[in-house]
């Protein structure tokens, strides 16, 4: 084992030489053995570190409330206080700066979600509060802002230039240590439906990214920004080589946005796709299998007037080839209301395009009997994008079931038969009409377990 790593230090050493005597920088080298100077990152790192800050965050939290504090003989007779009780909690990540001028960090929604205060330490040592511009939980991005003179900020690197191999240097401040370096290669690119994030289309790299990495950067051998570190994969709890970056293109798009308007206004197509299986290329006749077929097309929808319809194969959206159907979702999912698609579709022996314009999102309603005869008087919708991720009572006849087990309006599940549930689809796929439903309910700051039956 010793001597393989021994080998792949050499390769990358080797590459680093190679690499850095073919630039005027070899002359900026510091370090030489035998009159020969050795390769180092130290030069680009210099340059680079001082545009990844450390981000730290403190969060009120209310304790939840035994139900005997809430007798007013009980407080009075132990002599307890009358308010409810709270926890602050601190939490460590990193993040970039991407322009020195309006002392705009980007950095993930998950770092600073629901944070009282946003406190940023530079390179220098420089402490600074932060003020949330926008976040996006969906692809977990967000904008912060400093003010202070002097700053670094990294140049943006091209992400769809990017390849399999190309060496990578993660910057951060994992388990809160202080900034760390570590390095790898891109092991893969594309990466999409993990279920880490509503929006993926993450970089795979082996360069050791832990928590507290979440936000930093991840720079190419030149030192540009290509991607911000969000998220590992790690059975065991610890890195194990493979964690994943939101590409710089998908993030600096997003920051656009969430800088103008606090939030990603999305919008809808309006259709729901699938992967092409060998069975349906074949079913379809398909000479190439590549796309996505449709499967379905809201009625009138921004597809449906577009003229799209349900068996169409999607190959190319925006002049970008389509290889599956969680591509097509990322690519939607960047584009604004308002805003025009080129869609190249292949429809039975013939290529066509057509030209959509993405719509408004309409919040979508279902009868509760859909689901569990016991949620007969209901109607169900998925949450709007301000509230807690679930399925939202929206609206509870006064002499149903539900009604009279307690739930009202505007309840939230968040969990059915112990799972999580985010859509009407996750809703639907976890409940038995013959069985009872637990249901996990989410009201305000309360939450609560609710058996229907």
């Amino acid at each position: 084992m010793k001597s393989k790593n021994t080998a792949h230090l050499m390769v990358f050493i080797l590459f680093l030489f190679c690499s850095f005597t073919t630039k005027a920088t070899f002359a900026a080298l510091p370090a030489y053995m035998d009159g020969q100077a050795l390769p180092s990152l130290a030069p680009m790192l210099e340059k680079s570190m001082p545009a990844v800050v450390n981000i730290s965050t403190t969060k009120n939290v209310k304790l939840r409330e035994n139900p005997l504090l809430r007798d007013p003989f009980f407080r009075h007779f132990f002599q307890l206080p009358q308010q409810q009780r709270r926890q602050q909690k601190n939490s460590l990540g990193s993040g970039v700066i991407i322009d020195s001028q309006r002392g705009y960090v980007l950095t993930n929604n998950h770092v600073i979600d629901k944070a009282d205060k946003i406190m940023v330490t530079l390179n220098d040592g420089r402490q600074l509060n932060a003020t949330l511009l926008g976040t996006d939980p969906e692809a977990d991005v967000a904008v912060i802002q400093i003010s202070a003179n002097n700053l670094t900020e990294l140049p943006i690197a091209d992400s769809s230039r990017l390849r399999v191999g190309d060496f990578v240097v993660a910057i951060g401040n994992p388990f809160g240590l202080g900034q760390t370096v570590t390095s790898g290669i891109i092991s893969a690119l594309g990466r999409s439906g993990l279920g880490i994030e509503g929006y993926e289309d993450f970089i795979q790299t082996d360069a050791s990214i832990n928590p507290g990495n979440s936000g930093g950067a991840l720079v190419n051998l030149l030192g540009e920004f290509i991607g911000m570190n969000t998220a590992i994969l790690a059975p065991n709890g610890g890195n194990v080589g493979i964690g994943f970056a939101i590409p710089s293109n998908m993030a600096m798009t997003l920051k656009d946005s969430l800088i103008k308007h606090g939030e990603v206004r999305r919008g809808l197509l309006g259709v729901t796709t699938q992967n092409l299986t060998p069975e349906l290329v074949k079913a379809f006749d398909l000479k190439n299998p590549r796309g996505a077929v449709v499967s379905r097309v809201e009625g009138d929808s921004s597809a449906a007037r577009a003229g799209i319809e349900p068996g169409d194969i999607m190959v190319a959206i925006n002049g970008e080839k389509v290889k599956s159907s969680h591509q097509i979702r990322n690519i939607i999912g960047l584009l604004q209301i308002g805003d025009k698609v080129h869609i190249d579709l292949v429809r039975g022996d013939k290529e066509i395009s057509v030209q959509a314009i993405i719509g408004k999102p309409q919040l979508a309603q279902i009868r509760g009997e859909k689901f569990h005869r016991t949620l007969k008087g209901t109607v169900l919708s998925e949450t709007p994008k301000e509230q807690v991720e679930g399925v939202l009572f929206a609206k509870i006849a006064t002499n149903s079931a539900a009604w009279q087990q307690g739930l009202r309006p505007g309840d939230i599940i968040v969990s059915a038969n112990r799972y999580r549930i985010r859509n009407l689809d996750q809703l639907q796929q976890v409940t038995d009409p013959r069985r009872a439903l637990l249901i996990n309910i989410q009201r305000g700051s309360e939450a609560f377990f609710l058996v229907l039956k």
